[in-house]
């Protein structure tokens, strides 16, 4: 190996130690909220076919956001189309496709390895497969080879990566760093577990993005890195597909952050700031996805139990009626006018085909008078505050009269 000494010239920054000391309070406060938020998305209630969705669509987003930095240009829909297998890209565009496919083949990868040992060691041989299968079969610049190590300088924006001749003792030294125990959590305080993991992620994502080892797609393989980090740290799947979409919706910044983060250690805290309130800001937007799907299962449930076991046809009409109303204003946010119902769904056009509007009028009496329907200005929304007891208003004069 070569001396692998011209770095700590040129590249001081590289020291493969980070001192959390200084960060902020509320840094410390968003990695905490960060563990809180995801062990809610963990622990929520889902069906499967629910749950499924919820991390298809998370993958959709991880997967186009990694590829989009370096200037993909799929949508959302594409890229579903891509993990569908229903997607025909005309042949000018079909690379974009293969770089969604990469991205997908190595983070199965990553998540097999784990599903087979938590706590696999880190090497240089594994992130080498990481970025082949990144790059396989794309067109790359001459002398760069997928998974390995550079030869060449590189220059990424007004940044110069580290020495070529250092970057595998760098990469070396990475993994060393990562397998050790500097991102435990100290005896007694496993509550900084989650936390640290974070720190480790953002860590391991900068030295990546500072070495530069490969010739390209170094990008996309310290976002995956990042990625498996938090999986194995036993963050939800859903969440760990977040920062991505953070570094991608704000994209300049992401850039502004890389390039000061190498300056000196209030940047490297600037950047551990930047991620983590990002992430943070996505969590919470995810479990309000999630808190959601859980509020309109819930209400179906309820609308359910007021109807009771046996129904009649008209019942089972007016229970069709409650749930396609509620479905449509759970999605729209828009009250239902009464034109509309009785074609709002094939199925209630089915329902109401015979019927008359005094029909409907009876239906809408006895749906209101069982508390499951009300008027709105604009038409009707359901009448679902009544799922939502531990509400200020609903225990007010039910504890305390």
């Amino acid at each position: 190996m070569p001396n692998a000494k011209q770095y700590l010239e040129t590249h001081s920054h590289i020291d493969f130690s980070v001192d959390l000391r200084p960060a902020s309070p509320t840094t410390w406060l968003l990695l905490g909220e960060a563990k809180s938020k995801s062990q809610h998305i963990s622990r929520a209630l889902l069906s499967p076919d629910a749950a499924t969705e919820l991390m298809r669509v998370y993958l959709v987003k991880g997967m186009l956001a990694t590829t989009a930095i370096e200037g993909n240009t799929l949508s959302e829909e594409e890229v579903r189309g891509i993990l569908d297998q229903t997607l025909e890209l005309p042949p000018s565009r079909e690379y974009l496709e293969r770089e969604i496919e990469n991205v997908l083949a190595a983070y199965n990868l990553a998540r097999r390895e784990l599903l087979e040992d938590p706590q696999r060691p880190f090497s240089v041989e594994r992130l080498r497969e990481y970025n082949r299968l990144i790059l396989e079969g794309l067109k790359l610049e001459e002398g760069v080879v997928p998974g390995r190590v550079r030869e060449h300088s590189v220059v990424v924006g007004s940044y110069r990566a580290a020495p070529a001749e250092d970057a595998e003792h760098l990469l070396t030294r990475l993994c060393e760093w990562l397998n050790g125990d500097e991102f435990d959590a100290p005896v007694g305080s496993p509550e900084l577990a989650a936390p640290l993991a974070v720190v480790k992620a953002v860590m391991a994502h900068l030295y990546v993005a500072w070495i530069h080892p490969f010739g390209d797609g170094n990008g996309r393989t310290a976002r995956l890195l990042e990625l498996q980090i938090l999986l194995s740290a036993g963050f939800p799947v859903p969440a760990c597909q977040l920062l991505s979409n953070h570094y991608n919706q704000t994209r300049s910044e992401y850039y502004r952050q890389l390039a000061i983060s190498s300056r000196d250690a209030s940047g490297v805290l600037s950047f551990l700031a930047y991620a983590s309130q990002g992430f943070v800001d996505q969590l919470r937007d995810q479990l309000d996805v999630i808190w959601k799907r859980q509020f309109e299962d819930r209400w179906e449930q309820y609308v359910y139990q007021a109807f009771g076991e046996r129904r009649s046809e008209t019942d089972n009409r007016r229970l069709r009626l409650v749930l396609d109303v509620s479905r449509s204003h759970h999605r729209s946010g828009n009250p239902v006018a009464r034109r509309e119902m009785t074609t709002l769904t094939t199925r209630l056009a089915a329902a109401y085909a015979t019927k008359t509007e005094k029909t409907v009028s009876r239906d809408l009496n006895a749906i209101k008078g069982l508390g499951l329907l009300r008027q709105q200005q604009g038409g009707w929304i359901p009448a679902d505050e009544v799922i939502q007891g531990l509400q200020p208003d609903a225990v007010d004069g039910v504890l305390w009269s």
